[in-house]
């Protein structure tokens, strides 16, 4: 049996860099205004959990930039990352900040528009942590993980400095995986198609943005993990508290 097509697929798609077709450049005032919303939802989350102003700040930078910091600090490394070498990424996060102190509780009735706006910087970011992944000359699989991570890492640094359990490890309405779709989608009309990235990006941008959108219409959600043989249909689902302790009785907690 002939197998050096599999191999070849196998180098292609998960060994090999691939070059991109043109440079998506995401327009300065969407992401100065992504950036601003992404950090205001990071404000009026330290409103509600009674921060004083340093702690509203951070916790706004890190859901504003988090992702970004992530990919650039972590998997790219190649000089400082952009949200600190640009001060105009400071500034829309403090005037973020300012704002949410001035009308977080007004602005808290338009969830639903914000979460609209979410819905397109999701995809935005997404498409361009894949583009600089793949410029960086990573791989496929990697590179779809740093747009993911870049599209949802600040929202769960916000959660780990709170010392909340993340809300994107739990079941709920599709927010993750609409940022591996919409980077998914990216790679594969790069791939499979003659569209430069430009092109690509904004298809994948819309695409990801009606995902999101229709998800929340719809309110679809995960659902939690059950073990598919768990043994005479035994419920094994538990509540955070008695899973913290299960992990403790098996040694997953060691201070």
């Amino acid at each position: 049996m002939d197998i050096d097509w599999i191999k070849a697929l196998w180098h292609d798609l998960l060994l090999e860099a691939h070059p991109l077709r043109g440079m998506f450049e995401l327009p300065v005032i969407f992401d100065l205004g992504a950036v601003f919303f992404f950090a205001l939802t990071g404000a009026l989350a330290a409103i509600r959990r009674g921060y004083d102003f340093v702690g509203l700040f951070i916790m706004a930078f890190v859901t504003g930039v988090g992702g970004a910091l992530i990919r650039d600090g972590l998997f790219i490394q190649q000089g400082p990352p952009a949200i600190v070498a640009d001060g105009r990424y400071l500034v829309a996060v403090l005037l973020a900040s300012f704002v949410g102190m001035a009308i977080g509780g007004f602005i808290e009735r338009f969830q639903k528009p914000i979460a609209y706006i979410d819905a397109l910087g999701l995809g935005a970011y997404a498409v361009v942590g894949v583009q600089k992944a793949l410029a960086a000359s990573m791989s496929l699989p990697a590179a779809i993980m740093v747009g993911t991570i870049n599209a949802v890492g600040g929202g769960l640094l916000r959660d780990i400095i709170v010392r909340v359990e993340p809300l994107m490890l739990k079941p709920g309405q599709f927010y993750v995986l609409a940022a591996v779709f919409g980077s998914v989608l990216f790679v594969g009309l790069i791939l499979g198609t003659r569209l430069s990235a430009p092109q690509s990006a904004l298809i994948a941008i819309g695409v990801t943005f009606l995902f999101r959108v229709l998800t929340i219409w719809f309110n679809w959600q995960t659902k939690a993990v059950r073990p598919w043989f768990a043994g005479h249909g035994k419920e094994t689902s538990m509540s955070d508290d008695e899973a913290r302790k299960q992990e403790q009785e098996h040694g997953g907690d060691k201070e």
